[in-house]
């Protein structure tokens, strides 16, 4: 695991219960600007029995990345919702659960 790898761990498990980020927010914050795919990759390949809160990253329209059939999906929705956020038509308002 590279350097890159470790800061955007870091930045996904301070993510406080109840809020979101998005890649491209996590990859400026760990100052790779233009690197929000390569956060998702990173996200993709974590350990399966990782207790990184990835659930907590989301794509820019505030929307899961994974097809809605999916069990990563539904995982997602159902961890988020269990936090108290408010997903609507498969979106959530980012003005609202958004961590700055």
């Amino acid at each position: 695991m590279n350097e890159l790898d470790t800061m955007i761990w870091q930045t996904v498990a301070d993510i406080p219960l109840g809020k979101v980020m998005t890649y491209g927010q996590i990859a400026k914050h760990c100052g790779y600007p233009g690197y929000a795919r390569y956060v998702g990759t990173v996200l993709k390949h974590l350990p399966p029995d990782t207790e990184l809160p990835w659930h907590r990253v989301v794509n820019a329209q505030g929307r899961s990345s994974f097809p809605e059939d999916s069990d990563k999906y539904a995982m997602q929705i159902q961890c988020l919702r269990a936090e108290g956020i408010v997903i609507q038509n498969g979106k959530i308002q980012l003005s609202v659960y958004q961590h700055h």
